[in-house]
């Protein structure tokens, strides 16, 4: 018992001691709280303070003066706290010390990946089992059929497959419910976004110059690279064009390796396999995608063209291998891809031949297929021909020209919805004309300052158009909702967009850059869905801008026929009254002349009345001194002294009587 009680004991006090250590543990914590809350107490600052000054003192002038410096608090370092506390070795700090900068953006090089898979066909059948022999791979399914654990497989999931045939044409999960119920998209405001960047692998970057969409899907994007600058081209650039995935811009799918850089390149509609492009030398090619990256055939260079070609476009044919093209030779060379030796048709493009033999260079073609034998093309000197392929002679080829434009015509189209209507770029305006009228267009838009490069229509709304202008922008215009300003201005990239395509379905737009980078843009649904009652609206506005066009070109052309007519009644009127001088002259100069002809007349006469009147004179002197003579002489006889007188005086009165008669006349 004695041993059992001072156990008892021996445990209790055990007990007790851990108690009271753990009690004093406690109150030694709760001791160094205390002392933590009293000094933070006694040193607690305020963090709030409450300025406050009468309102007549707000607004007035600050009057400061230096004074010394006061300490307001002053903590002392506390050993004893400092035991509670460990250095801490090392210690992370951040500090503010350099200069503050704003935030910038770097575009590192890019990280070229490629996707790669493996396709596994032969299945899971043993080894003793060739996958390639048809008997030993039908003897083995014969003998798994037969087997019992193969068929009530089967026959459970027949049932469970039956089960999800019926449920799955019970129900249209890609069922449209309200597809016939028009979304209003116009109150979104216009927008695009970037998809993807194709950049020209090529280290010496070239001009994106054409292109073309791919006429099946749009999964694929052909484009030309070349270098338009005079001299500028290298020895070693690249003369490779490509295929792009458009899903994939690390690497292009094919590479087109022509003769010469391509200028322009161009889908067969008919024929997705077949592009036609057109050269730096001249040359025109075709190539088959089955057959690889070399072209399938090339023009021969005497019969093609002198210049760059600009634009190749696919005809309407039923063949499908007829194309067309144009280059700043002057020249619209017909060709058929199946024979490329010569050209089929050629067309010299001299609108006014008598007055300018020298051909107008070729820049952008235009064909309509609802048209067949209607084609434009834009040239140089900033007109655009209208030419009528089936004329008969090379004169009556060319129907008309419009002319507005002071630089190059780098685009044309028609809108696809009103043909009559087509689009023009050039210098730094587009134009809106109607083949009704060649002295103007319709509808233009403001002179930017940067010069415009290329244009094109949207193919799902009539009233939307698209331009690239030089300083990489791209602006998209809805002429119902405005027209002074385009819809979206897009800054693409910071060098010149030299290239615009827009995809079928009028969502996506790719446009190409002087340094070979070619941005994909998707557009928002409100460009490029249908608003309601948009052709009728468009109509409306193509025929009342045409009407107007019209009156005026009517104004003017009489305004013109009035200066005509005034300027041809001055100049009769000064005709007349120059011809009244003459005349007035004429008579004058008559009238003296007849004046001193009789003058003259006069003075003669009266000469021959003198000289005859001293003639007389004289031979009446000589018959007196005759007389005179024969009076002495003949004394005798009377009667004949009688007959000398009479006769004597007979001449004298005859003398007499003839000068007195010029006298009186």
């Amino acid at each position: 018992m004695v041993a059992k009680g001072s156990t008892t004991s021996t445990t209790s006090s055990a007990i007790l001691d851990r108690v009271l250590s753990h009690l004093e543990t406690f109150l030694c914590c709760l001791h160094r709280v205390w002392k933590v809350l009293t000094l933070h107490n006694k040193f607690k600052m305020e963090i709030v303070y409450v300025y406050t000054k009468k309102r007549s003192e707000f607004g007035r002038q600050c009057n400061f003066s230096d004074r010394q410096a006061e300490l307001h608090v002053d903590i002392a370092p506390d050993e004893k706290l400092l035991q509670d506390y460990i250095e801490k070795n090392p210690c992370d700090t951040g500090i503010q010390c350099v200069q503050e900068m704003s935030e910038h953006e770097v575009n590192t090089e890019r990280f070229e990946t490629e996707s790669r898979g493996i396709n596994h066909v032969e299945g899971g059948w043993p080894k003793d089992v060739n996958p390639a022999e048809v008997e030993q791979t039908i003897r083995y399914r014969k003998k798994v059929e037969k087997d019992e654990i193969y068929m009530n497989t089967i026959q459970q999931l027949g049932n469970t497959m039956e089960h999800c045939i019926k449920q799955n044409n019970a129900i249209d999960i890609y069922e449209e419910y309200f597809a016939d119920i028009d979304v209003d998209t116009s109150g979104d405001p216009p927008s695009a976004k970037t998809i993807n960047v194709f950049r020209d692998p090529h280290e010496l970057k070239r001009t994106a110059t054409s292109l073309s969409w791919y006429p099946e899907s749009t999964r694929k994007l052909a484009v030309a690279y070349s270098i338009l600058e005079f001299q500028k081209f290298a020895g070693e650039t690249s003369m490779d064009s490509y295929i792009w995935d458009i899903e994939n811009p690390n690497k292009p799918e094919l590479a087109l390796k022509p003769v010469s850089p391509l200028v322009c390149l161009e889908y067969n509609p008919k024929d997705p396999h077949i592009l036609v492009g057109g050269c730096y030398n001249g040359q025109l090619g075709f190539w088959d995608t089955r057959k690889g990256s070399h072209p399938v055939e090339m023009t021969a260079i005497e019969f093609s063209h002198r210049d760059p070609i600009y634009k190749t476009i696919f005809l309407q044919s039923k063949t499908g291998t007829e194309c067309f093209s144009t280059s700043t030779d002057g020249q619209v060379l017909w060709w058929d891809i199946r024979k490329l030796g010569e050209p089929t048709e050629s067309l010299l493009l001299c609108p006014n031949i008598k007055k300018d033999p020298r051909p107008q260079g070729g820049v952008s073609l235009e064909f309509e297929p609802t048209m067949p034998t209607k084609f434009m093309v834009g040239t140089e000197q900033g007109s655009v021909l209208s030419c009528n392929r089936k004329a008969k002679s090379p004169s009556e080829k060319i129907v008309c020209s419009f002319s507005q434009h002071y630089g190059p015509v780098y685009a044309v189209q028609r809108n696809p919805f009103f043909p009559k209507n087509f689009l023009t770029i050039g210098d730094w305006t587009a134009r809106i004309w109607s083949e009704d009228l060649r002295e103007s267009s319709i509808m233009w838009t403001k002179q930017h300052m940067s010069y415009m490069t290329d244009g094109c229509w949207s193919p799902v709304r009539p009233a939307v158009f698209f331009t690239s202008k030089m300083d990489g922008t791209l602006d998209v215009w809805d002429y119902l909702f405005k027209q002074n300003d385009p819809t979206l201005s897009i800054q693409v990239c910071d060098e010149s967009l030299n290239s615009l395509r827009v995809q079928e379905q009028g969502r996506l737009v790719a446009c190409g850059s002087h340094t070979g980078t070619v941005t994909l843009l998707e557009l928002s649904d409100g460009l490029c869905n249908m608003q309601r009652n948009e052709k009728a609206s468009v109509t409306a506005m193509f025929e009342r801008e045409t009407k107007r066009e019209k009156i005026l070109e009517t104004r003017h052309r009489e305004m013109r026929l009035k200066e005509r007519s005034k300027s041809s009644q001055d100049r009769e009127e000064t005709h007349e009254q120059a011809a009244e001088e003459e005349e007035g002259e004429d008579l004058v100069s008559k009238a003296e002349a007849e004046f001193f002809k009789i003058i003259e007349a006069e003075k003669k006469a009266l000469e021959d009345a003198e000289n005859k009147r001293n003639v007389a004179l004289a031979e009446m002197k000589r018959a007196i001194a005759q007389e005179e003579v024969s009076h002495n002489d003949y004394k005798e006889d009377g009667e004949e002294k009688e007959k000398m007188q009479d006769q004597v005086q007979q001449p004298a009165e005859e003398s007499s009587v003839k000068t007195e008669d010029p006298l009186k006349s």
